[in-house]
Order: structure tokens, then sequence, then C-alpha cells
């Protein structure tokens, strides 16, 4: 086994590190206890999971800088509890046959659930988009509003386009319109600069006329000065699995480019605005992030079992913050990982994550 040193501040003795082989140890004379694992769980890849240790930590940082955050605003236990369970998510997981495996907390702002989802939605949705005959990208934009406009036009945004979807439908079924069809997601950015907030979407489509309809109708339904014509993208697709991996979105940015340049000369530092994430999660809590219209997905066979299975023999990891790794809970100097915490990431977490109230 490798060793690998942990950067100060997380200071201590090094650690053997990757659990390669994802076979459990077995210690004589010793029976675990059986535990029921769900799902197919995760291929025991050093990179996969060197991904999730790095995700894991940026998330436990972030997620307590926001329940402090939500609750000097006086948001809702509710509200709290769902940032605490993604603090927790993933934080004792099992190793088996190469595999692992965990509960998750399926929050929309967990960044470890929302790339297992995406995956899941990849799966789903590329054989469909690629099967349309010419598939277009479109993005339906509005002019920012400030924080305290934000649930309002969260709102208004989705009822807008849920109004054009009607519209098309009862035209289609009348025979004086085309069937809308597509998939969309739904995003909102922070301007630090301006302190305004840009709810949007990003829609795949399977045709221009689809296109050019939705952009039409979004201008028309807002009028030219919330919804300026030129804001309104449309591209057409070459490269489907590309641009679905741009669509589906966690609902937010985490990080921030302070400068709001596009191009900057010099690379700039990004920012965690974390109040401005509690406002977007707050505004976006009853809304569907990303989802499909005017088309059913293809139906697959259930398979019967596989959806659980108990286990008697296995690893058991916890994850610990300090080391920003699982450890194994019969072997400490165990790493599931190996992932070692940049100073570029440490500088970022413990400097520029910024907690003023937007």
């Amino acid at each position: 086994m490798k060793s690998r040193g942990v950067r100060s501040p997380y200071v201590r003795e090094q650690f053997n590190t990757l659990a390669q082989s994802g076979a459990p140890k077995i210690k004589l004379g010793v029976k675990k206890p059986a535990i029921v694992v769900k799902g197919t769980g995760t291929e025991l890849k050093k990179e996969a999971i060197g991904k999730r240790a790095k995700k894991k930590t940026i998330t436990q940082s972030l997620m307590l800088k926001l329940i402090d955050i939500a609750k000097k605003k006086g948001r809702d236990k509710k509200h709290i509890k769902a940032y605490w369970n993604t603090w927790h998510c993933q934080s004792k997981v099992h190793s088996f046959e190469g595999r692992i495996y965990g509960n998750y907390c399926k929050n929309r702002f967990c960044p470890v659930c929302c790339g297992i989802r995406k995956s899941e939605i990849i799966n789903k949705y590329l054989p469909v988009i690629k099967d349309w005959e010419n598939p277009h990208f479109v993005t339906l934009t509005l002019k920012a509003v400030p924080a305290n406009q934000l649930v309002k036009r969260v709102k208004d945004v989705n009822i807008a386009f849920r109004k054009i979807k009607d519209k098309y439908r009862k035209l289609y079924r009348k025979s004086k319109g085309i069937k809308l069809k597509g998939i969309k997601s739904f995003e909102c950015n922070f301007n630090p600069i301006q302190k305004t907030y840009n709810p949007h979407f990003h829609v795949i489509v399977p045709n221009k006329a689809t296109a050019n309809i939705l952009k039409q109708e979004w201008c028309k339904y807002w009028g030219y000065n919330i919804a300026n014509s030129a804001a309104q993208d449309i591209q057409e697709i070459y490269d489907p699995e590309n641009c679905l991996v741009e669509t589906i979105k966690y609902g937010t940015k985490i990080f921030t480019d302070p400068t709001m340049q596009k191009n900057p000369e010099k690379k700039v530092t990004p920012i965690i605005y974390a109040s401005a994430i509690d406002n977007i999660v707050w505004a976006m809590k009853d809304q569907r992030i990303f989802e499909r219209f005017g088309f059913d997905l293809p139906t697959k066979p259930k398979i019967k079992g596989g959806k659980s299975q108990t286990l008697t023999e296995y690893d058991e990891w916890k994850h610990d913050p300090k080391q920003t790794d699982w450890i194994n809970t019969e072997d400490a100097d165990q790493l599931l990982t190996g992932y070692v915490l940049t100073e570029e990431l440490l500088n970022l977490l413990e400097n520029n994550i910024n907690t003023d109230l937007e």
C-alpha cells in the first residue's frame, strides 16, 4: 500500500491509502452484523471516488456556512435540516467486491447526489436526443432581479413556461400547431457586482421550429423590455452528449467569478457566495430542476431483484472531515480514496466563502 501525508491544518500521521482490491478484510472469530444495501453501488475506481471525496469536502464546508446563514435569516427547521442531511450525505459507506454502497440525501443542491443524478439522466435521455432529427439548444432568460423579488420571479417563470406548453398542446390537438417536446433544466445565477439573480431555462428540443416557437412565445409573454430577443439563444446541437451534460445543472453554480468576465485575461480565484446560494435554494425549493415535456421515455422491463442485498462480509468506512477521506472503521491507517486536498482548494474553502447576507 502507498502512503500519503495530510496537509496542514489537517495534521495527522501518514496513512495507507486506497482500498484498491475492494475485497473486505475478514477477521477470524469476528462476526459482522448483517447489513442491507440498496442499488448496485459505485465501482471502486480511484479517479471516480477521488472526485467524490473532493465533492464531499466542498459540500461539508459549504453546508456549515449555509446552516449559519439560514439561521440568521430565520429559515424554517425543514430548510436547515435539509442542509444537515446534505452535510451527512455519504458520511458512512460500505465496500464489498469492488463496489461501495451508501445512503444519499438526494437534495438538489448536494454536489455528490447531483453527480450521480447527472449520470442517470444522461443514460436515460441521450439515446432519445440522438434519435431527434435536428436537435437545438435554447436558452430562455429574463432581466435579472434583486433578492427580494427572486421567489416571485422563480414562480412566474415556471408558470410562463407551463402556459406556453399548454397553449401548444391545445393547438396540436386541434391540428393548428406542432407538438412541443423537449427536455429542460432550470438554473439561477447570481451576479455579485449588480447583486441580482437570473433564473433561466436551458432547453433541448428536436428541431429548429420548436426552438423558434419557444423563443417567440417567451418574448411575447414577457414583453421585450423584460425578455430581450437578443438575450435568448438558439444553437444547433452537434454533440448531443456534451450538450446534455451542460444542460443538466445543479440549480445554481457553487463557484462564481467575482469579476463576471466571460474571458478574463488572468485566472481569477472564484468565490462561493453562500448567502446567494441559500436565496436560490429557498426560491427554487418547490420547483423542478430537470424535466421532460411532450414525450415519454421508452418503457423498459422491470428487473426483479437486485434492488437490495444483504451483506455479512464488508468493509465499513466513515468520513473524517479532517482527513478529507473515509477511514476504515477496523483499520484507522487505511483510507478509502487517497484524496489529497490541494492548497488551492484549501485556501478557497478557508478564505473565499463569502457569508455576507445578500
